[in-house]
């Protein structure tokens, strides 16, 4: 007997404690991004959605040569090079990658693949809308990846200066 009230205060106890988080933050003003009417702070070091660059003459910079997707630690690139010929020139070098595909349900977004890049053609951009409706969406094609990349709804916050935003974690 003694121990079943000794539950029920504890029980007790632990739901008025519970309760008390909730009654703090009952009054205060939410914190709300009003996305996507306005922009989305994020910083600069942060890594988001996978774009291949071209050089300012239009040819693609990536040359096959599959350094990315034999960083990738949860082999999510897959390269598939091909021959550079005088009539159908892609990038500057002898090859070029004929398919380049991103599995960005595998992606960790680690950046590796941009590292091992020589010519810097993998790029991790500050974009963070990437949801899809099917699972074949999620397969980012080289078409995709070349795609010129405009991202409105995003905001660079600076690296000088560190503001404490107030959040639920550090009321």
């Amino acid at each position: 007997m003694l121990k079943e009230v000794k539950e029920a205060v504890s029980g007790s106890r632990e739901i008025a404690r519970a309760m008390g988080v909730t009654l703090k933050y009952l009054f205060k003003k939410p914190i709300t991004h009003q996305y996507p009417d306005e922009p989305v702070e994020v910083y600069p070091r942060f890594r988001g959605r996978h774009v291949l660059q071209r050089y300012e003459n239009g040819l693609e910079r990536c040359i096959g040569c599959a350094l990315c997707a034999a960083a990738c630690p949860t082999h999510c690139i897959y390269v598939e090079a091909a021959e550079n010929t005088d009539d159908d020139r892609r990038s500057p070098g002898e090859r070029y990658a004929k398919v380049y595909d991103i599995n960005m349900l595998r992606c960790i977004f680690c950046g590796y693949c941009a590292e091992a890049c020589p010519t810097e053609a993998i790029v991790l951009k500050h974009d963070f809308q990437l949801a899809e409706y099917t699972r074949w969406d999620a397969i980012y094609t080289k078409e995709r990846l070349l795609e010129p990349h405009d991202t409105p709804h995003i905001k660079l916050r600076s690296d000088e200066k560190f503001e404490l935003k107030e959040t639920w974690g550090n009321k």
